[in-house]
């Protein structure tokens, strides 16, 4: 039996990982200077992998020539596979503090990679930068919704949080990074219901151990369980869920040992 969401967590989890190694590496791509495979036109977006279909590179076109005219920020895609113009590309459209060059190469473990202008991490910080490429360009998202839309969605929340004055997480909440604070949470209950279990006779809460390694179930709930979905959503439902997850581990660690006790047979 195939368990698809758990492969999908553990899949994100991995991922991850090699994105931090991916965003050292993503720079390497400068090494290399082809300015023979620059357009002759400008043009926001060399599509070198042919990952955009025709009429959706239009209107991404249009939408950023739009965006910059309105903001002053400019974005740009570089799509490549076997060949890129490398550092060709930064005089070809003129990159500054206030550019962001979204790279899709399919050939790392992520599609995505971005070199981004020293004034757009005062309104986008590193680890949003991280996040994006890990939600958008990880092997599962690209699967599942191809290489087109992981650029068109990066593309439309970069420009949604510099439209607010910045975001420090990327907004939205995907199923799977759900999961994981689900679980955070179900195991921060766990943890509590445990270390309050009665100790003593006639004792039916030991609070002070609650309080004692409170560090830990505080850590699992607020920062993995809570935290993570209040910063990237306003939907309630996600919330009310950890919520019932955190109280329905601590209760069933809690009475397991007195169903326990109570199911034991009295020895004669």
């Amino acid at each position: 039996m195939k368990h698809p969401f758990s492969q999908k967590v553990l899949g994100i989890i991995f991922v991850a990982l090699i994105t931090v190694m991916g965003w050292t590496i993503a720079p390497a791509a400068w090494a290399f200077d082809n300015p023979e495979l620059l357009p002759e036109t400008q043009t926001p977006i060399i599509d070198l992998a042919n990952f955009l279909p025709t009429k959706q590179e239009e209107a991404i076109i249009k939408d950023i020539e739009n965006f910059e005219a309105e903001t002053g920020w400019k974005l740009r895609v570089l799509t490549q596979y076997d060949r890129t113009p490398g550092r060709a590309v930064k005089k070809f459209w003129g990159l500054d503090d206030r550019s962001v060059l979204l790279v899709a190469d399919a050939r790392g473990g992520n599609l995505l990679a971005f070199n981004v202008g020293d004034e757009v991490y005062h309104f986008l910080p590193r680890t949003f930068w991280v996040e994006l490429q890990t939600r958008f360009g990880n092997l599962y998202f690209v699967r599942d919704n191809g290489e087109n839309n992981a650029i068109a969605q990066s593309l439309a929340t970069v420009e949604g949080c510099l439209l607010k004055g910045g975001c420090r997480v990327v907004p939205g909440l995907p199923q799977e990074q759900w999961i994981l604070t689900l679980i955070t949470s179900c195991v921060g209950g766990v943890i509590l219901g445990l270390a309050v279990t009665p100790r003593k006779p006639n004792q039916l809460v030991a609070w002070q151990w609650g309080l004692i390694i409170s560090p830990l179930w505080g850590i699992l709930f607020i920062a993995f369980g809570i935290a993570p979905v209040i910063t990237r959503t306003t939907e309630w439902l996600p919330l009310f869920r950890n919520i019932l997850g955190f109280v329905l581990g601590a209760l069933v660690a809690y009475l397991t040992p007195a169903f326990n006790r109570s199911s034991t047979p009295e020895e004669v």
